[in-house]
């Protein structure tokens, strides 16, 4: 009989931004979210979990080959309630991510849906060439 492989579920507490040389703008606390990636012979693909987010409150800025991500979350609270207790923290959430001359950053796609930030970094052809030789 196979003998079946089970994976263990780890719990993981939400991780704040450290700080950097940057200050923030916005008042709070921001997160680092939690990201999958996967590679394909096309690309690689980044799934970022943000919950809060949408397309209006989310920043994608790729700068000499740091592509940054901000998610900005505005706390939401039921009208004519206050808060007692809470076990989930609310903030903005903060990653970044060095990019490889791998990778064709012109054509780097980001959709947004139910809170979770898709990316699709797409692979840099090779491209070669035969350099002509000159005599003196």
């Amino acid at each position: 009989m196979a003998e079946e492989k089970t994976l263990q579920v780890e719990e993981t507490q939400k991780k704040e931004v450290e700080q950097s040389d940057a200050e923030r703008t916005r008042p709070g606390v921001a997160f680092v979210p939690r990201v999958d990636i996967y590679e394909t012979d096309a690309g690689i693909h980044i799934v970022c979990d943000m919950p809060g987010v949408d397309e209006n409150s989310v920043d994608i800025v790729l700068e000499k080959n740091v592509l940054t991500l901000n998610g900005y979350v505005t706390p939401q609270q039921p009208e004519g309630y206050n808060l007692v207790y809470a076990e989930y923290r609310i903030g903005d959430y903060q990653r970044r991510f060095t990019l490889s001359n791998e990778i064709d950053q012109d054509k780097i796609e980001a959709t947004v849906k139910d809170g979770i930030l898709r990316l699709v970094l797409p692979k840099a052809i090779p491209t070669s060439r035969r350099i002509a030789v000159k005599g003196s």
